[in-house]
């Protein structure tokens, strides 16, 4: 089923719903919010407005007052005339409350008593004195009916809020709808590609970049699926190259054992010491592969203390001197100490060990061994160079990699295991192993530690604190 056509399953559906319910609650917040603002701005503008009447009626009265130099005889027309425009009932009481134009409230005609502060007619309404000559006069009263063109003015303002609520509710289902499917889409692809690939389908990828973190998350597991493939087709290929190792010696040993089971042969010390050398090298593969196994998870096994590297590299040079002597090797350390760092000393003795060996393995007799320990750049370098035969251009890449002997493995011995062992190690040290070479000219392998705490010199090219031996 396409992406487009997938209904949304039970995340999708309970994110719409999530979105849904926060857009509809906004949505009623909002609402109410504008329907109360709108009734009290309508009715502060209609108070304003009736105060504004009452006070022109106020002032009309004050005239006809004026004019006719007291409420008797007064012409209160005008008065009335300002009060029916605004549609307003209008009482006019003089300075005594007794009224003198204007309906009487409850029938009848008496004091101001009967005026209660505000009410007209038993209804709400508006007091206005009547000022003259800076003294007051008498009251104006006005009271308002409901207001058609109030009510109908809300009425327009509620249809419109209302409006805009179901034009901003439909927005909100249709955003929620899709941001729930650019949600769940990509989610159901990383699914139905993690069974895939849990399936078998080493080929298996989501495929599909979606933007922000989902996008990261499709390229990590893409990611991680190409190193899966890559590392199985390794562990394919080691399986093949152990198999093969393998078979040589174990095919020597059942064929001459069979020989003495058969009489075919005697058992001489030369074909006992035959067979002998065989197991040799059946146990020097299996120590190797052994020693990956245990670099690879060197990682949750190191024992971390603080170390003087510097030390560490001299003891393991020392441990191997006389096997580089015996291959005929002249070797020269450029030490300073201190160099402190962080470390599994057994692990560090274990690195530079397999890159002492990995040297006299490959170097002529009569070529240099130098081995250097110094600080750069807040990091332990420690180098192991040589004056060798050198590695080609192609080759370098390769020289870490698991089982890799490179052109010249029918004349060296070894299993192509210890350096990989080596990158291993130092990796779990959160280190670094590189090699520097050109054919012919020697190879320069180049290790690089955190520094730890500790006192250092950083004198690690200084001569006069070198310490050799030839």
């Amino acid at each position: 089923m396409s992406a487009v056509a997938r209904p949304l399953g039970p995340l999708g559906r309970r994110l719409l719903v999530a979105f849904v319910l926060v857009a509809l609650s906004s949505i009623a917040v909002l609402t109410t919010a504008a329907l109360i603002g709108t009734d009290r701005g309508v009715a502060t503008i209609q108070s304003e407005e009736r105060q504004q009447v009452a006070e022109r009626v106020a002032d009309a009265a004050a005239d006809a007052y004026l004019a006719a130099g007291g409420w008797a005889g007064a012409d209160l027309g005008s008065v009335n005339a300002v009060a029916t425009a605004a549609g307003a009932r209008l009482v006019v009481l003089d300075g005594t409350g007794e009224v003198v134009a204007g309906t009487t409230p409850m029938g009848q005609r008496g004091h101001g008593a009967e005026h209660a502060p505000g009410r007209v007619n038993g209804q709400p309404g508006l007091q206005v004195d009547v000022i003259v000559d800076g003294g007051r006069v008498g009251t104006v009263e006005l009271t308002f009916p409901a207001a058609a063109a109030s009510s109908s003015g809300r009425t327009v303002a509620w249809w419109w809020v209302a409006g805009a609520a179901a034009v901003a509710l439909m927005i909100a289902l249709a955003v929620s709808w899709y941001v729930s499917r650019r949600l769940t889409t990509p989610l159901a692809a990383f699914a139905g590609t993690a069974r895939a690939f849990a399936a078998g389908d080493r080929a298996a990828r989501v495929g599909i970049r979606p933007p922000g973190e989902l996008g990261e998350v499709a390229v990590a597991f893409d990611t991680m699926a190409d190193e899966v493939a890559t590392a199985e087709a390794v562990r394919r290929r080691q399986a093949a190259d152990i198999a093969h190792e393998l078979r040589n010696p174990l095919a020597a040993l059942q064929a001459g054992l069979e020989e003495l089971r058969d009489g075919l042969g005697e058992p001489d010390p030369a074909r006992l010491a035959g067979l002998h050398d065989q197991t040799l090298r059946l146990a020097r593969v299996m120590d190797d592969l052994a020693q990956l196994a245990s670099a690879e998870a060197a990682a949750t096994s190191l024992r971390l203390a603080d170390l003087d590297v510097a030390a560490a590299v001299r003891d393991a040079v020392d441990s191997q001197e006389p096997q580089l002597r015996a291959a005929g090797l002249t070797v020269r350390c450029e030490i300073s100490e201190p160099v402190p760092v962080q470390a599994d000393p057994d692990r560090i003795h274990q690195v530079v060990v397999n890159l002492l060996a990995n040297t006299a393995r490959f170097c002529r007799p009569g070529d240099a061994v130098t081995v250097r320990v110094f600080c750069d750049d807040e990091r332990a370098v420690v180098q192991v160079a040589d004056t060798g035969p050198g590695i080609a251009a192609e080759d370098v890449p390769h020289v870490f990699e698991r089982r890799w002997r490179g052109p010249n493995s029918r004349t060296v011995s070894g299993s192509g295991i210890g350096l990989a062992v080596v990158r291993e190690l130092v990796e779990a040290h959160h280190g670094t192993v590189s090699v520097d070479s050109t054919l012919g000219h020697g190879a320069t392998f180049t290790m690089t530690l955190p520094l730890g705490h500790g006192p250092r010199n950083r004198v690690g090219h200084d001569p006069a604190l070198r310490a050799g031996f030839s």
